[in-house]
């Protein structure tokens, strides 16, 4: 039994070294968005705007499950500046823009 604990463990530690690099993997805006592509945008404004949408679920509030019942699904959707698959704040977004503002010295 111990053998078998040990193995899961050790199995259970592989996958987790795994993910975690995995997560670590930072994306360079530079590869994603081309020079040619930032040229396009007419402000930081229009650069959010035209980012792709991330849609998130969030708890309903009190309110909601009062008004639609306990079933109630609620959602955001946002903009995914920095293309990572994750909903960005505006503070993330200017500075994303301000990047490539720099890297393509606009």
């Amino acid at each position: 039994m111990k053998i078998f604990s040990a193995f899961i463990v050790s199995v259970l530690g592989i996958f987790s070294s795994n993910i975690d690099a995995g997560e670590l993997k930072k994306i360079d805006i530079s590869e994603v968005i081309s020079k040619e592509e930032f040229a396009l945008y007419k402000n930081v404004a229009d650069f959010i705007e035209k980012s792709p949408k991330v849609t998130i679920i969030v708890k309903p509030d009190q309110d909601d499950v009062s008004i639609y019942g306990t079933d109630v699904v609620k959602s955001l959707t946002g903009s995914d500046c920095n293309r990572d698959g994750v909903m960005d704040d505006n503070a993330t977004c200017n500075a994303v823009y301000y990047k490539l503002w720099m890297i393509y010295e606009r």
